[in-house]
């Protein structure tokens, strides 16, 4: 083997390892659906190519939740859900959202905090609970309502990226 042929595989095999250590070294992206009372949480897997639900925790237990999730895992982004009115401005909720943001940024300065528009999430999850066979008494159940709200708010930010 020759000498230049020898760098040219040592500099590609260089390039392929790095590649292949920055996605292994991916964090995951967290995506949350607040509410008064409770949150949906859903996370995506390493590689951030599929979002699934994670749980929903009650909303005066999130901050505690996050602090013991990301101790526990790699977290790049946070994806906030933002409720919108048909005529596009903030709905009520906004302003609850706003000041738990606020908090959020300060106690993870570390991680980006980004919106994702959250019209008829619910609506969406309730229909994927129908379609998927769900009985009615689990289809009330509304934690697991903003498990799958969550959800499909983090697939949609999946999907504009």
């Amino acid at each position: 083997m020759h000498k230049c042929e020898f760098i040219a595989r040592f500099y590609t095999y260089n390039i392929i390892w790095f590649i292949f250590a920055e996605i292994l070294l991916m964090g995951r992206i967290l995506a949350l659906d607040y509410g008064r009372k409770r949150t949906g949480i859903a996370e995506t897997d390493e590689l951030q190519l599929i979002a699934s639900g994670l749980t929903t925790v009650s909303t005066s237990d999130l901050i505690p939740f996050l602090e013991k999730y990301i101790a526990a895992e790699e977290v790049e982004q946070i994806v906030v859900g933002e409720p919108k009115q048909m005529n596009n401005e903030p709905s009520e909720s906004e302003v609850l959202i706003k000041s738990f943001l606020e908090n959020l940024s300060k106690i993870f300065p570390q991680i980006p905090i980004v919106r994702q528009d959250e019209r008829f999430t619910s609506r969406m999850a309730v229909s994927s609970m129908i379609e998927g066979g769900m009985g009615k008494k689990k289809r009330q159940n509304k934690a697991l309502v903003g498990e799958i709200s969550a959800t499909l708010i983090l697939q949609a930010f999946l999907n504009r990226a």
